[in-house]
């Protein structure tokens, strides 16, 4: 009787043991888990599919490190960081900043400085110039555009600005973006009636704005992202736009009738940024590194995307035709207008101001 007491007794203490184990185990693995990712803002739509296939899949598959995503216009994006930071409960670790917003004060208060990361590509030649700075790591270099639909305008093509006004000419609904940079309607405005493309800046706010006066009975769709830009083409809501590159490129790769003119566009770039109080820093930090050192990945996304990759070896990866359209080459860059983007950030507060009582008049 003894002997059968005691050994049930022994049974129950292994079985208390075996779950003591099981949720030790299962606590320490949900921990692991919750670790193990990473979380990143993007704009949505191709362009987040392309970083999926190009950078984040590849990233996943060295490491183990499932990138989450979240889509949010570039707008959105910046307030709902500024909130996070400002509230202590930081949910996102990356996020794509614009290379002009990532030299001014407030992405400083928002993002972490990478300056001592930075330190690990010091000495590394084949990167394009100031690829890693306190502010992030560049993405690559794109341009913002005149796009226009060759089915409406059969052996016609638009060139400049000007075009653009010109719906006399060129008839049919156009499309602008309105978000909280509103500097490249304000430039194109001015280029179209006469300014110089070397006298931009300083911006003359309200020459643009009296311009803008003559073209917004014209303007069918205020695009606030680039997903929205390309539904909108697609759709027909517009036949002539100011778009990215990189999302007019994925229209013309799916086949729809699209073409565009790089002479006055603007160049612009992104960088990462990661956000003071990330969750997943570490694991961000790893990524950065992966993406520097993904050649092969910024070859393909940048020849898809037509965009600079950080890397020169990248670029060789490229076909001689896709390298001929990318921003950087001497061929394109003499045609492009390069912002100011110490004015810019020094006047962006005003600039909003201005715009949105703008946007809002009938």
């Amino acid at each position: 009787m003894w002997f059968e007491i005691s050994c049930q007794f022994t049974k129950r203490l292994r079985m208390l043991a075996l779950v003591a184990v099981a949720v030790s185990f299962l606590a320490t693995g949900q921990s692991v888990q919750a670790a193990e990712q990473l979380v990143i803002a993007t704009t949505g739509g191709t362009f987040e599919k392309e970083l999926r296939k190009y950078f984040f899949d590849p990233f996943t598959a060295a490491t183990g490190i499932e990138v989450k995503t979240v889509s949010a216009s570039g707008a959105d994006t910046i307030t709902r960081v500024k909130a996070m930071v400002a509230s202590g409960n930081v949910e996102w670790d990356l996020y794509l900043a614009g290379e002009i917003q990532s030299a001014s004060e407030l992405h400083k208060t928002l993002n972490e400085d990478l300056t001592e990361f930075c330190r690990l590509y010091q000495s590394d030649a084949d990167l394009v110039p100031n690829t890693c700075n306190h502010a992030g790591v560049l993405a690559g270099y794109g341009t913002t555009l005149l796009v226009y639909n060759t089915e409406a305008f059969p052996g016609r093509a638009l060139r400049t600005w000007a075009d653009f006004w010109d719906t006399k000419t060129f008839p049919g609904p156009r499309a602008l973006p309105n978000f909280s940079d509103p500097w490249r309607v304000l430039a194109a405005a001015l280029l179209a009636d006469g300014v110089p493309q070397d006298k931009l800046f300083p911006l003359d706010v309200e020459r643009a704005l009296r311009k803008l006066d003559e073209l917004k009975p014209n303007i069918a769709l205020w695009w606030k992202s680039g997903d929205q830009s390309t539904q909108g083409f697609r759709n027909g809501e517009f036949v002539v736009g100011q778009m990215w590159q990189t999302r007019a490129t994925t229209l013309k790769q799916e086949g729809q009738p699209i073409d565009w003119s790089l002479e006055q566009a603007f160049l612009v770039g992104d960088r990462w940024a990661l956000i003071k109080g990330a969750p997943h820093r570490e694991n961000a930090l790893k990524f950065l590194k992966a993406f520097i050192d993904n050649k092969e990945g910024q070859a393909r996304y940048s020849e898809v995307q037509i965009a600079t990759p950080v890397r020169y070896s990248a670029m060789a990866m490229m076909s001689p035709a896709a390298r001929k359209t990318i921003p950087t080459t001497p061929e394109v860059m003499a045609k492009l207008v390069v912002p100011d983007a110490k004015w810019i950030n020094a006047n962006s507060a005003d600039l909003l101001v201005r715009w949105n009582t703008w946007i809002q008049q009938p």
